[in-house]
C-alpha cells in the first residue's frame, strides 16, 4: 500500500481547493472516516481511512462536471497510490455528473462502502446543525434529524437516493447509518474546527 502522509494529502488537497466549504467539507468527511475506522474494527488503518476521506472530492472545485474523472490524474501526478485513487473515484460510483459520464468504478471494501455512505450524509448533517441555535451537531438528537432527513426540501443537494444506496451496499439500516455519522461528526467536531482555524 504505497500511502502519501496526512501533512502531504492536506497539502495537495489545499492545492486544487481553495473555498472554505470545500476544506471543511473534506475535514469532516476526513474524521468521520477516521472515526468509523475505529468504531467498526480497523484502528490501526484509521489514518489511512482519514486520507482517503480527505482527498475524495480534491477534484470537485476546478472540475465539477468532472468529478471523480479528473481526480486520477490529480492524484498520480502527486505520486498518490493506486489503492487510494480507487476509493476516492468509488465514492461516485452510480452517479451521472455535470459531462454525462456515469462512474462505473465500484466500492468494494468496507472502507470504500462507508465513504459512499458517509459523504453526502455528512452535508446534511451539517446544513442541519446550522440551523440549531447552538450551530453544533454535539447537542443534535437523532429524531431532530430523522426529521430534517424525511423534508424533501431540507438540504435538497443532499440526495437521500445516494445515502440508501450507501446504507444498502454496507447491509445496514438506514437508521444505523444516520445514527454512527451523526455520533461521528459530534465526536469529531471539535478536532475539525481547530484544524479549519489552522488551514
Amino acid at each position: 500500500m504505497e500511502t502519501i502522509t496526512r501533512d502531504e494529502a492536506f497539502s495537495l488537497l489545499k492545492k486544487y481547493n481553495k473555498d472554505p466549504f470545500h476544506i471543511q467539507h473534506a475535514l469532516t468527511v476526513e474524521a468521520v472516516m477516521k472515526w468509523y475506522a475505529n468504531e467498526l474494527g480497523y484502528g490501526e488503518d484509521a489514518e489511512y481511512w482519514g486520507i482517503v476521506g480527505l482527498l475524495h472530492d480534491i477534484d470537485f472545485e476546478l472540475y465539477p462536471e468532472e468529478h471523480c474523472l479528473k481526480a486520477p490524474e490529480m492524484l498520480r501526478e502527486a505520486g498518490v497510490g493506486e489503492d487510494v485513487i480507487h476509493s476516492v473515484v468509488s465514492h461516485g460510483y452510480g452517479i451521472t455528473v455535470g459531462c454525462g459520464v456515469t462512474i462505473d468504478v465500484a466500492p468494494e471494501q468496507e472502507m470504500e462502502k462507508v465513504l459512499f455512505a458517509a459523504d453526502e450524509l455528512t452535508g446534511l448533517i451539517w446544513a442541519a446543525a446550522l440551523m440549531r441555535p447552538s450551530k453544533s451537531t454535539k447537542d443534535m438528537e437523532l429524531k431532530s434529524l430523522k426529521k430534517k432527513y424525511k423534508s424533501k426540501g431540507f438540504a435538497a443537494g443532499c440526495s437521500r437516493e445516494v445515502i440508501e444506496r450507501g446504507a444498502q451496499q454496507l447491509g445496514w439500516e438506514l437508521e444505523k447509518l444516520l445514527t454512527m455519522t451523526l455520533q461521528a461528526m459530534a465526536a469529531s467536531e471539535d478536532t475539525i474546527n481547530a484544524e479549519l482555524e489552522n488551514a
